[in-house]
């Protein structure tokens, strides 16, 4: 074995030990964690506290709370985007959105907005539909650096052609550049959408419920978490969710550990939307 073999062993048994803390001591599982990505993070932690080996970090963050949630916050900066997993978009439009055009008042949670892309697409489609006037959507985070991206609604213009073509296949009918100015190799998402979303500071695992929504958005959140985590957020989220409110949920996430199981029926299963029961 070689050096450089034997380097790469010790670190990846490294990286096992401290998700494995992590784990244990705090309910975050980063297991499914892309692993370049992971790492090229952790490793820029690292520097910020000048520590030079991935071990160093697990007395530090089970003795140390705020340097663990200082770290959690630098992994937690999701890059998303607009309108992303078009399908669930274009269910939301023909599915969910002709139920909530008999409510009077709109209520909206999208837990874990990260850099607010999503939140905006749904802001986008509810204008489309004639909606967005009678909604209050509530956009939270536990980091406030994605907070403040979200706000700004400012992203490359990079993406533009990616954006379009998801707006494209989710069914959308009009021309998604009218909803932002272009400026500097970047966007600008119009003013007249921030109106309607309120940003604020929300950890599903500490804080509490939100109450009386008609929908909640709550997409690639949960598979950070481990089961009990899961759970805990689950019910959360079911308390604010309003009788016959939807919920929507990742892809890759599912509910069937959950007592809430039992207070859902589908809307679309594979795309994992689904509707509280109740009158």
């Amino acid at each position: 074995m070689t050096k450089t073999d034997s380097l790469a062993q010790l670190e990846h048994l490294e990286l096992k030990l401290l998700l494995e803390a992590i784990s244990q001591h705090y309910g975050y599982d980063f297991s499914d964690y892309a692993r370049a990505s992971m790492v090229r993070r952790i490793k820029k932690y690292m520097e910020s506290v000048n520590i030079n080996r991935i071990s160093a970090l697990i007395p530090l963050f089970l003795h140390d709370g705020q340097a663990f949630q200082t770290f959690v916050e630098s992994m937690s900066v999701v890059v998303t985007e607009m309108f992303r997993d078009p399908d669930v978009f274009k269910v939301l439009r023909e599915e969910v959105i002709p139920v909530l055009k008999t409510y009077p008042f709109i209520k909206i949670w999208h837990a874990g907005c990260a850099s607010g892309q999503e939140v905006y697409s749904i802001a986008i489609m509810l204008e489309e539909e004639g909606l967005l006037d009678r909604c209050q959507i509530y956009a939270t985070d536990f980091n406030d650096e994605a907070l403040r991206m979200a706000k700004k609604g400012i992203y490359p213009s990079d993406d533009v052609e990616l954006y379009e073509k998801n707006y494209r296949d989710s069914g959308g009918r009009k021309t998604l550049s009218d909803n932002w100015v272009s400026q500097y190799n970047a966007i600008k998402i119009n003013s007249r959408f921030a109106e309607r979303i309120t940003f604020a500071s929300h950890n599903l695992v500490t804080d509490g419920a939100f109450g009386e929504m008609n929908l909640v958005m709550c997409r690639n959140v949960l598979i950070y978490f481990n089961e009990q985590l899961q759970d805990r957020a689950l019910n959360l989220i079911n308390e604010s969710l309003c009788p016959r409110g939807f919920l929507c949920i990742g892809r890759r996430e599912n509910l069937t550990f959950s007592e809430i199981r039992k207070s859902l029926e589908d809307v679309n299963n594979k795309l994992r939307i689904y509707r509280k029961k109740g009158a």
